[in-house]
């Protein structure tokens, strides 16, 4: 798993049993994809609905390798700027004051005066890196054009001082939540999986794990409520994230009836919450 020139897993079981060891419970099809995109070094793209855990996939691979995470988040308007370098104007400006006062101000669009952003870090990271591009469904069709081309070539031209390539290529993980359709071309230079809803047993399981020693009973009616959330027409579905919250907040409450009073730990529109008390879809848990 901890490898010098960059992460590697013996097969899937390994990949399991490194994730387990960071409160992250893989099913066998996650861990195989995240072996080969680690052992072919291609990306791996993970879609799902939101909270379901694909950004976790990344922070618990980073962390049970001892590499570096690099997470770059995607969002509407994004550009090369926000994503792989800028200039630092402020200080290119001192510094043409300080030449005009007669102190030697060096190259202005040098290495001195250059902001890295996630990307180009990526590149230039020594050692193993997890470069985690998330929400990528929420950037243009521009930016996913660039993104095409920096995943092919793992390089970046800076005009000023020329192309950067990838020191070692870092483990990519891309993550969406498909509120828009990527384009195939994207697609087809990924590896792909689908992260579902877990089922209830393998949920109460993810709530032993990141939570030790929690009471069984506590588990038993989060997830059993969890599951009946999920089996409505909701505009927002709990996730994994809380779930696990839920659990905590019945911990922390120590309240036999708390479910109600803490239905805004798993629901986060009035609307949801209001139908589900109308229709009495907790009752009995």
């Amino acid at each position: 798993m901890r490898h010098p020139d960059g992460v590697h897993f013996a097969g899937p079981d390994d990949v399991i049993e490194a994730l387990a060891g960071e409160g992250y419970l893989a099913d066998r099809g996650l861990a195989t994809s995240i072996h080969l995109a680690a052992a072919l070094e291609q990306p791996l793209l993970l879609e799902g609905e939101a909270g379901v855990g694909k950004t976790e996939v990344a922070r618990a691979l980073a962390s049970a390798t001892g590499a570096r995470l690099i997470r770059l988040q995607c969002h509407e308007g994004i550009d090369l700027h926000h994503a792989v370098y800028d200039w630092d104007y402020a200080r290119q400006l001192l510094a043409i004051r300080a030449a005009e006062a007669g102190t030697p101000a060096g190259e202005l669009f040098g290495r001195e005066f250059l902001l890295k952003r996630p990307l180009l870090d990526a590149l230039e990271h020594d050692g193993p890196a997890v470069l985690l591009i998330d929400e990528v469904d929420r950037s243009d069709d521009e930016f996913e054009a660039f993104l095409l081309e920096f995943l092919s070539d793992f390089a970046i031209t800076i005009p000023e001082l020329g192309t950067v390539r990838a020191r070692q290529r870092p483990v990519v993980v891309l993550t969406s939540n498909r509120t828009r359709e990527l384009h195939d071309a994207l697609k087809r230079r990924c590896l792909y999986h689908w992260i579902d809803y877990p089922t209830r047993e393998r949920e109460a399981e993810i709530v032993r794990a990141r939570l030790p020693g929690v009471p069984e009973a506590i588990t038993a009616r989060v997830c059993d409520a969890v599951a009946r959330l999920r089996a409505e027409q909701l505009y927002k579905l709990p996730g994994v994230g809380e779930t696990v919250t839920w659990a905590r907040a019945l911990l922390a409450l120590d309240d036999g009836d708390g479910l109600d009073a803490t239905l805004g730990v798993a629901l986060k529109v009035r609307e949801d919450i209001d139908r589900v008390r109308e229709r009495g879809v907790l009752d009995g848990v």
